[in-house]
């Protein structure tokens, strides 16, 4: 079994990084974390905290526009893409949403921005892309 924490981040798709950023650090007043590049999945991605959950803008950088976030924009235009919940235990995660007969995407954890392992839940299970995340274990 394993303990779920909180809502950790909203991963947002967008278009342009920079113009995004510009909207949530200008109008909205809030910080941006840094930036990182996740170049196995194809994006890069800069949090911004925003209460007590983040916010996750994330841009495609494959050569091609082709990967996840691209797909996805090209097919929903920009927005909320997935919604992650802070979990203790990613592989517990899994195992429990599959004996449970949920479909996952991941079948073991990855390694996600922000040094998390992550898995995600797919979304014909639960209606949105939801991700699992913990830091990762050492």
């Amino acid at each position: 079994m394993f303990k779920t924490i909180c809502v950790d981040h909203v991963g947002i798709a967008c278009k342009d990084l920079d113009l995004s950023k510009k909207f949530y650090t200008e109008v909205l007043g809030l910080s941006c974390t840094g930036e990182e590049a996740v170049p196995e999945q194809g994006v890069k991605t800069v949090f911004i905290p925003c209460g007590e959950t983040l916010l996750e803008l994330l841009v495609d950088i494959t050569e091609n526009g082709d990967g996840p976030i691209g797909k996805y924009i090209a097919k929903n235009g920009q927005g909320i893409q997935h919604i992650a919940v802070r979990v203790d235990d990613v592989q517990a995660a899994i195992d429990t949403t599959i004996e449970k007969g949920a479909a996952m995407i991941d079948k073991a954890p990855r390694g996600g921005a922000g040094g998390m392992d992550i898995a995600f839940v797919h979304p014909k299970s639960v209606g949105i892309l939801l991700e699992y995340c913990a830091p990762a274990k050492k």
